[in-house]
């Protein structure tokens, strides 16, 4: 009887243990797939964004808050989520967003064409052509448009939730409300601490 028992167990120990090794063997091929489906991955191959188009084919209009278009050029999803590049092309002469931070990120801007008035904490800075400004995270700041034409490139980093934002300011039928403006900005990490910039 003992001998059957200790035959059962040393049985059931040896399928046990090919059943962990097994799966242990299948359970990193499919853990990665799944994985690459659910989280961002670094693109392997540099690419190429001609002039006038965007990553992904689409380009953002912020309405609402800008009449400004934003293009992707460098996505959070080529990056791991540590850098997303956009060139923005100013389509609000004497407007701008609000005084806001970004609670995750920090962020920077190079003028390719016009003028711009930024303010960064309690600073102001004139900006131009060739000139490059820098946002830390948790600092305010906003910027107005001073030039009927202007573009700058702006980039996130880490890419935080900006694509996603861009996306929803171009999907919005209607002007949206400013506490609308509020609460999509503070789901995208961004808080509002002021109104935009004034300017004669």
């Amino acid at each position: 009887m003992m001998e059957n028992i200790n035959g059962n167990i040393n049985f059931y120990s040896m399928e046990r243990r090919r059943f962990i090794q097994t799966t242990l063997t299948i359970l990193p091929a499919s853990f990665l797939a799944k994985a690459k489906m659910i989280f961002p991955s670094k693109t392997e191959k540099g690419f190429k964004i001609k002039a006038g188009d965007t990553r992904f084919g689409q380009h953002y209009k912020m309405k609402g808050i800008t009449s400004n278009t934003l293009d992707l050029k460098i996505s959070g999803s080529d990056t791991d989520g540590s850098l997303a590049v956009f060139e923005q092309t100013g389509q609000t002469p004497k407007g701008g967003p609000p005084l806001h931070i970004h609670t995750k990120q920090d962020e920077w801007f190079y003028i390719l064409e016009g003028e711009y008035l930024f303010q960064v904490g309690e600073e102001r800075f004139q900006m131009s052509k060739g000139d490059t400004i820098f946002l830390p995270r948790n600092i305010q700041h906003a910027f107005v448009q001073l030039t009927e034409k202007a573009r700058v490139i702006v980039s996130y980093l880490p890419s935080g939730k900006m694509e996603e934002f861009f996306k929803i300011t171009d999907a919005w039928d209607n002007l949206p409300s400013q506490e609308e403006i509020k609460r999509v900005m503070e789901e995208h990490d961004m808080l509002v601490t002021g109104p935009p910039i004034k300017i004669d």
